[in-house]
């Protein structure tokens, strides 16, 4: 009996996933990588972006993912990003090479556990598969032959299928080889913060507010988004609350831009590991 597909959010995603992305254009694809480096960055994981030599320039990505304050640059300088292009890890000498393959990748984990850090996490643009000519069949084969890499819990990846230049026959067949699938839409920062708005300005009796939201869900805030919310919590009446209950890594950028200074605003943590 086939397993029930499995979709989460990618700030779900644990040390030891294998997961897919299917997006139909570069721009979500960018914003569940930001939301994906971020996420590892935060917990002191060693981020590797494995990326197409025809997209962005390095310094174009760093600044990309460092727009909405994932520390991408200061990441770089310490080693905890890594960039490196597709044709370094899967075509070196014009061939791929499954086996290679596969021990390239063991010995990312092996670097990344040696310099220190509590993982590694790798996010792949799948399209050098497609300008190789390698069949489906093949590339199906190499997916499905990774699966000792996550036997390791210090690694964790990606693999993006853009639907411009894969078919849908291939695209199913990765959805049944990966164990997780990646949700595509992080969301967008108009909807996020009319919503937000809308919850924590509604008229209240008079007294004290008390708000709760949950965003368990969210996998991606910019940092404008979050400046609202902290922001619309603290311009209400001394003594309301408004509890949001979310993961280790919202609280943290939360933190970061200033939540301790509204009072207003208590954070519900989420650990890590607990149930997805």
């Amino acid at each position: 009996m086939e397993l029930p597909e499995r979709t989460v959010p990618v700030e779900r995603l644990r040390l030891g996933d294998h997961a897919c992305l299917e997006s139909g254009d570069g721009e979500s694809a960018w914003a569940v990588f930001t939301a994906y480096t971020r996420t590892s960055l935060a917990r002191r994981e060693k981020v590797l972006l494995v990326l197409d030599p025809d997209g962005l320039q390095d310094d174009e990505v760093v600044a990309l993912l460092d727009r909405d304050g994932s520390g991408a640059a200061e990441a770089r300088s310490c080693g905890q990003l890594s960039l490196k292009r597709t044709p370094q890890m899967y075509l070196p000498d014009g061939a791929f090479h499954r086996e290679r393959t596969i021990e390239a990748y063991r010995g990312e984990v092996d670097g990344a556990y040696a310099e220190g850090w509590s993982g590694l996490r790798v996010a792949v643009d799948m399209g050098w598969a497609a300008k190789a000519g390698i069949d489906s069949d093949r590339l199906l084969d190499y997916e499905a032959s990774v699966a000792p890499l996550f036997a390791d819990p210090l690694f964790t990846a990606v693999c993006w299928y853009d639907r411009r230049r894969f078919g849908n026959t291939l695209l199913d067949g990765m959805a049944r080889t990966h164990p997780l699938r990646v949700t595509e839409h992080p969301g967008t920062r108009t909807d996020y913060v009319e919503i937000l708005r809308e919850a924590v300005s509604h008229p209240h009796p008079a007294g004290p507010a008390r708000i709760a939201l949950d965003l368990r869900d969210v996998c991606f805030m910019e940092a404008h988004c979050a400046w609202q919310l902290i922001d619309l919590a603290g311009s209400l009446p001394p003594g309301s609350e408004v509890t949001v209950r979310c993961g280790e890594l919202l609280a943290l950028v939360l933190r970061q831009l200033g939540a301790d200074r509204a009072p207003q605003l208590v954070l519900d943590v989420a650990l890590e590991g607990a149930a997805r």
